[in-house]
């Protein structure tokens, strides 16, 4: 198992790099839930997402001037944006329906593309053949230690936040693919608030965590269906995660591609944040787990916000929630 001293040690090693994204809160989503709401607008960091926590916590501490990354856009965009910083070239590997956002921001930080075909294809298998070929350092997208060990700077944040509010959460939402940040962030929180309960949010048939939590054992999700949370698409939990998972989760939450939809524009309405689908399932399970949440003192995660304009004006259409 992984420690608070080793998240606190990578946070020094990332935090001049990276923005201290702010806590937020809603009176009108608070009176909705009848609970209230802590959220933690991770969709305002740099590159959009949580992903250059592990990327910039991995790739400072390695001396290859290559790097090569399997991923469905956010972790691509971390990775190419960490090895700027550290003067290095990076190579990612990403499906090639990847949101337009997503491809264009690792273009930005001038990170090298290749595409697969993600349902025909397996991408750590074309970025193991990359690195060989190239002799250039892996960077997993969660199954790491120094991967998770970032993430988890995410929760050493919140902590040292939530003693300036001083807001003391019951539950915890966050977004669930491999597992890697809610893996580090219930190493950090559960270090300080031992009885909390984390919950993983995925999106309906690409539920593997809460499949695996249930049979206490990674379960593989093999009928692959279409969702919008590109970010979340993960067929089976990590190795590595999945052993920090099952000890320190609750139970997983699964939600509908439309109530992740529902909660997007919420969160433009009333929030002023625009999070992408796979940064929006945690709180569209705060709008349909109305028991869970109910009279508790709640943290919501929103991940990501490299949303495609298509999707977002999709969200507009859906109908907001009555106080």
């Amino acid at each position: 198992m992984l420690s608070l001293y080793q998240i606190e040690e990578a946070y020094k090693r990332i935090s001049k790099f990276i923005n201290k994204t702010p806590l937020i809160n809603s009176d009108k989503l608070d009176k909705l839930t009848k609970s209230k709401i802590v959220i933690k607008a991770e969709c305002l960091q740099k590159t959009g997402s949580f992903k250059i926590r592990g990327a910039i916590n991995m790739i400072s501490q390695i001396a290859s001037d290559k790097v090569v990354a399997p991923s469905s856009g956010n972790h691509a965009q971390g990775v190419a944006a960490a090895a700027k910083i550290f003067n290095k070239s990076a190579t990612l590997v990403m499906p090639e329906d990847a949101p337009r956002s997503k491809i264009s921001g690792v273009k930005f930080y001038d990170g090298k593309i290749v595409f697969y075909d993600r349902y025909k294809e397996h991408r750590m298998e074309i970025a193991k053949a990359i690195a060989k070929k190239e002799n250039s350092i892996l960077i997993p997208p969660y199954d790491h230690k120094e991967i998770i060990l970032g993430q988890g700077t995410l929760g050493y944040e919140v902590i040292k936040q939530m003693e300036e509010i001083m807001f003391t959460p019951d539950l915890v939402l966050c977004s669930c693919g491999g597992g890697g940040l809610i893996s580090g962030v219930a190493t950090a929180l559960k270090s300080k608030w031992d009885d909390l309960d984390i919950h993983p949010v995925e999106p309906k048939n690409w539920d593997d965590t809460k499949l695996s939590l249930l049979k206490k054992e990674r379960q593989t999700i093999n009928n692959k269906k279409n969702s919008i949370c590109d970010a979340l698409l993960a067929e089976t939990p990590g190795k590595l995660t999945f052993e920090i998972n099952r000890r320190l989760l609750s139970k997983g939450i699964s939600v509908e591609d439309s109530q992740a939809l529902q909660a997007i524009h919420l969160a433009y309405a009333w929030l002023k944040l625009i999070p992408e689908p796979g940064g929006a399932v945690a709180l569209a399970a705060a709008l349909n787990e109305s028991e869970l949440i109910k009279n508790k003192n709640v943290l919501i995660i929103i991940s990501g916000g490299n949303i495609d304009k298509e999707i977002f004006l999709n969200s507009l259409d859906t109908v907001l929630p009555k106080i």
